[in-house]
């Protein structure tokens, strides 16, 4: 009777721990109960994804001493924050067109994403080498929703210059953090074609430590080509010769954004932690779809990403957790380097085979096997079809259409059991639903089971869009492609409360529920 009386108890334990770290009404794993006012664009936050004081009583003493030891050592964090909406209307009809239209360019990147894929350059990406030690290091970064930024990417700040220059060379910067891209890019002074941006741009003659990449380095030739498709090109500036030829670059994205500037190096401030001889590109014109951020940092894998160039450091290991809440203080973070110490995930990180396709070098990819719905499998023709995108810098996940129609004729099965009328479509969102008098709804959640065993679980925050703030229009958050043959995609929504752990050494990709809203 003992025995039985102390499984119940780890078993109570267990559950209360669950739903701590992970809030609100745990039904199970296929499903759980969401308040839908955590769905509002500027909500007030103060449900399940602003727990984090609660989350941080519960850590051990052990892993406070651990994460603190960390921070003091090799640690820093770069922050991935949901900043107050300032950005984003209040009124419905004006709120309406915002997200339609941050719809439309998400929409513009997965084709730009399907472009690159069918011209891509059939170059290998070098895999970087690490030692045992840099494994050890570890940087960790604050980020936050871009909405105030007009984007619905994920942002984070950095520090660019300065170098011991009496002159105000450093400034921070809110860049988008992008998995899908390699070379790091910023808006330069002086800008002859510059859209708009909320930080001031950075002046490359305030630091002391800023230089020109020039013509005869490998960064401008190979590395830059495998970074952009286009390898660097020279020109003369002042005259002279030698050093005073620069390499420039030119970005160019297929929905028609592009960069081009000077390919330059300085030093770089990720948190508490600082690279010297960072290599990026000094925007001279730019345009775009990136918000009124200050550019783009780069995570792909090819040798000019932030996450190669700083191998050697961090063992070209990082993880970020992608916060729900889309105002207040709620942040997540981008950790560089393997060091777990402050994670503070609720299950184990589960690693499935991380893909690398020599067509596509920048990308990171893995094999889905089977998916589920609320529990029930579905079953679909692009079912374990190889090279599934993992991108932090599209917002809504794409699916195969035989997948896509799998999974919302189960979602719909389930979800209309409640007796939630259909609504109209929403931009590329098609299956909609007018949750309007409800408080909080039972949302099926849908599991991806991966190569090797592993799974990743969708939370409840990253299954419904709310395109209506009275809950009239709520939408399944996830849309099918064009064609079989394109390349599906695990976008950021769909990523939200997650740990999700690139190690590029390892080949491996890693998925952990966490509760992501740290402040």
């Amino acid at each position: 009777m003992d025995g039985r009386l102390l499984l119940l108890h780890v078993l109570a334990l267990l559950l209360l721990a669950v739903v701590a770290a992970g809030g609100g009404a745990v039904v199970g794993r296929d499903s759980a109960v969401l308040p839908l006012r955590e769905l509002q664009w500027g909500s007030s936050g103060q449900g399940r994804y602003s727990q984090s004081k609660r989350f941080e009583k519960k850590m051990t003493g052990e892993h406070k001493k651990a994460a603190a030891a960390a921070r003091t050592t090799s640690t820093t964090v770069l922050e991935l924050k949901h900043h107050s909406l300032t950005a984003i209307p209040d009124h419905p009809a004006a709120q309406e067109t915002y997200l339609r239209r941050l719809l439309a360019a998400d929409e513009a990147r997965v084709s730009s994403l399907q472009l690159r894929n069918k011209v891509a350059s059939t170059q290998s990406a070098k895999k970087a080498t690490a030692t045992a030690a840099a494994a050890a290091a570890k940087a960790e970064v604050p980020l936050t929703s871009g909405i105030r930024f007009q984007t619905l990417n994920y942002v984070t700040t950095i520090a660019l210059g300065g170098g011991g220059s009496s002159r105000a060379g450093a400034g921070n910067l809110t860049v988008i953090v992008d998995t899908g891209s390699d070379l790091t890019w910023v808006q330069c002074k002086p800008c002859s074609v510059c859209y708009a941006q909320r930080d001031p741009l950075f002046d490359p003659s305030g630091s002391a430590s800023y230089a020109a990449v020039p013509c005869n380095a490998s960064a401008c030739e190979a590395s830059l080509k495998a970074a952009t498709g286009v390898p660097g090109s020279c020109a003369n500036v002042g005259g002279g010769g030698g050093n005073s030829e620069k390499c420039y670059y030119s970005l160019a994205y297929g929905d028609g954004s592009f960069s081009r500037g000077v390919l330059a190096m300085d030093t770089v401030a990720l948190g508490g932690a600082s690279v010297n001889g960072f290599v990026f590109g000094c925007g001279l014109s730019n345009r775009g779809l990136f918000g009124g951020t200050a550019g783009l940092m780069g995570l792909g894998r090819t040798e000019l990403s932030l996450v190669s160039q700083t191998a050697s450091r961090f063992g070209g290991v990082f993880s970020y957790c992608l916060p729900a809440a889309t105002s207040g203080d709620a942040a997540g973070s981008l950790s560089l380097g393997g060091d777990a110490s402050s994670y503070r995930n609720a299950t184990p990180v589960s690693y499935t085979r991380m893909v690398a396709d020599p067509a596509q070098p920048p990308f990171y990819f893995m094999n889905v096997t089977g998916a589920s719905v609320g529990g029930a499998a579905v079953a679909a023709a692009g079912l374990g079809a190889a090279n599934v995108l993992v991108d932090s810098g599209t917002v809504i996940t794409r699916l195969a259409p035989s997948v896509y129609r799998a999974v919302r004729a189960e979602f719909a099965r389930q979800f209309e059991a409640a007796r939630y009328p259909a609504a109209p479509p929403f931009s590329l969102l098609d299956a909609c639903y007018n949750l309007t008098g409800h408080d909080e709804v039972k949302v099926p959640l849908l599991t991806l089971r991966l190569e090797g065993g592993a799974d990743m679980t969708v939370d409840a925050a990253g299954m419904l869009f709310m395109a209506r703030k009275d809950g009239s229009q709520v939408c399944l958050a996830m849309a099918s492609l064009s064609f079989e043959d394109q390349t599906p995609i695990i976008g950021n929504y769909q990523q939200k409360n997650k740990r999700v752990v690139y190690d590029t050494v390892g080949s491996r990709l890693g998925f952990a529920d966490e509760d992501c809203s740290y402040a």
